[in-house]
């Protein structure tokens, strides 16, 4: 027999009986019924119950097991009673008479029970995640990460596509956020930099012939830490193509990710239409660039019925150059009541309030609307936008003015609060668009200076034409996946001509030199026959996050850090020795 186990703690039926085993595992819990010991006995497969008497020749030392000691059984396998039987477990209906006893390793005073549902602190379950991970809802979902993973390899062989591996230690590059760097030993005062993505090595890869190309890569970015980022290192699905369209690349993908959503999505719907929305309309209608299209709020623009208005406020900002009035409706949601708990909400947020019209049937099924703004507007006014945005009685609708860049965003939160509150959401499927045209620069708000704006290596739409006029109106062939709300997918049609590279990164302040200093490996392979190549990248994290029904990433990655990126069980960052300072010739200030 094996020195450890004959079975794992799921292999055991009735098909065992009267058979000898061996078991390992941990404690999942003990109860003692009148002298009979019961073990509920725990593996990464399932539980197996256990049982131990006085005629047990190891009975005295089953009594000093306790909870998640490490144990090793030895006994014969009996059916339970039917009346004993447990259908929940694949094991229910035997259990183990334990005749040998082996303690692999005891546990001291628990501080997090794995038995149960009990809820700890974030900070007790990240430093002792060894013992959360041992909880079934951590088993699973972390075995379903591992499936999702192993289904994308297969989805991506069998689309044409062969894995290859990328440097892990490479130069710094502008992929929008900070590098971690890592000092050279061998060349003191200079660094190397963890990378952001395999960006530059997956291009160059194309220039290499290499067609096809994925990659489950890690990727390192200094950041500030949300529910939905890491803030030092996530995994993603890199790809690469190369004599492809925008079209080729959403082609290849949806399929993959369809068929990963259906087999992992329990149950949910996963949409069969896929649409392609512009960025200027996805921030118009929805707020943000990754909509949550399972909310049908779309919002509109509604200036004309606001300006020269009885309603000072908006009248007079109107008067000024790039405002606007933007209406949020809310079906279902004309009351007093609704209008006055969103308008709280919107001060919450930082902002005065929201304005709101609800309508509501008056005699003889005439709609009339309520609310401060509808007495300032007028009835003219007010029924003029009820007819734009199709509502009826019992609905409302919010406002917010000013200029776009300023409120659009929270314009997209409320959006998405209004649909939580009044349950417009479909939470039974995948709504999935593909964000497309963003504009390739943006103009910084303090220093009135460009720069990238999304990608800096994807072509601008209509070349180097494009690039001779307004660089705040080129567009480029970058595109983004958007799933209920979140991004999965950022990818675009790279700049593969050295000419038009180069006056791409002129407009952003990038010299000629410094692309050559920054990016020489890129632009000196571009001169020797590049092919027309694109790609993406998909958040893995994100994707199994969206799979397990949760809001968080650190409950799907196994050891991660904390919200101010700090790994509480293995003690990092941590202050490094003086040697090693030393050998790197660094030296540490102290924090101001």
């Amino acid at each position: 027999m094996h020195r450890y186990r004959s079975h794992t703690c799921a292999d055991l039926t009735k098909a065992n009986v009267g058979e000898t085993v061996r078991l390992a595992g941990w404690v999942h819990r003990v109860r003692d019924h009148g002298g009979v010991l019961f073990v509920d006995l725990r593996d990464h497969y399932g539980v197996t119950q256990v049982l131990c008497d006085p005629d047990s020749p190891v009975f005295s030392e089953m009594e000093k097991v306790r909870s998640e000691w490490c144990i090793r059984v030895d006994g014969v396998v009996k059916a339970r009673d039917e009346s004993l039987v447990n259908p929940k477990i694949p094991t229910g209906e035997i259990e183990v008479f334990v005749r040998d006893l082996e303690v692999l390793g005891p546990a001291g005073e628990l501080p997090l029970q794995v038995f149960g549902d009990q809820e700890y602190p974030e900070e007790t379950r990240l430093k002792y995640r060894y013992l959360d991970l041992r909880r079934e809802t951590m088993q699973e979902k972390m075995t379903l990460r591992s499936d999702v993973v192993a289904s994308i390899r297969r989805r991506m062989w069998d689309s044409g596509f062969r894995e290859y591996q990328t440097p892990i230690i490479t130069a710094s590059s502008p992929e929008g956020a900070r590098d971690f760097l890592v000092p050279s030993r061998l060349h003191p005062g200079k660094f190397y930099a963890l990378p952001q993505a395999p960006q530059q090595f997956k291009q160059l890869l194309m220039v290499s012939g290499f067609d096809r190309y994925f990659q489950i890569a890690p990727c390192f970015r200094d950041e500030d830490p949300r529910a939905d980022r890491s803030p030092t290192d996530f995994y993603q699905l890199d790809v690469e193509m190369s004599f492809v369209e925008q079209e080729d690349v959403f082609a290849t993908m949806e399929p993959v990710l369809k068929g990963l959503f259906e087999e992992f999505g329990g149950g949910r719907s996963v949409d069969q239409d896929w649409p392609r929305i512009p960025y200027a309309e996805a921030a118009l209608k929805y707020g943000t660039d990754k909509p949550d299209l399972r909310n049908p709020i779309e919002m509109q623009i509604v200036s004309e019925h606001f300006a020269g208005s009885g309603f000072a406020i908006f009248a007079k900002l109107l008067e000024q150059d790039g405002t606007q009035v933007r209406a949020i409706p809310a079906p279902t949601g004309g009351s007093r009541k609704f209008c006055d708990r969103m308008n709280a909400w919107a001060q919450a947020q930082g902002l005065p309030g929201m304005g709101y019209i609800f309508w509501r049937e008056v005699d003889q099924g005439l709609v009339e609307g309520a609310g401060p703004l509808a007495k300032n507007i007028g009835p003219e006014r007010t029924e003029a936008i009820r007819e734009q945005l199709g509502l009826k009685a019992g609905d409302a609708a919010f406002f917010l003015a000013g200029k776009p860049s300023e409120f659009e965003a929270v314009a997209g939160r409320a959006r998405a609060e209004i649909g939580r509150e009044l349950g417009l959401i479909d939470e039974s499927r995948f709504a999935f668009a593909w964000i497309v045209d963003f504009p390739l620069y943006e103009k910084d708000a303090e220093t009135g200076e460009i720069d990238f704006e999304h990608n800096p290596f994807s072509m601008p739409q209509g070349g180097m034409e494009a690039l001779e006029g307004d660089p705040l109106s080129v567009k480029g062939y970058q595109y983004d996946l958007a799933c209920n709300g979140y991004e999965l997918v950022s990818g675009a049609i790279r700049n593969h001509k050295p000419e038009v590279m180069l006056k791409a990164f002129e407009l952003a302040g990038y010299g000629e030199d410094e692309v050559k200093a920054r990016f020489g490996g890129l632009y000196t392979a571009f001169q020797y026959g590049a092919p027309p190549h694109g790609g993406c990248a998909l958040g893995i994290d994100r994707t199994v996050m969206l799979l397990a029904e949760e809001e968080n990433l650190r409950e799907v990655v196994l050891f991660p850090m904390n919200q101010r990126a700090e790994d509480l069980m293995m003690g990092a960052p941590s202050e490094p020795t003086s040697d090693q300072l030393m050998e790197l010739r660094l030296r540490v200030l102290p924090p101001e």
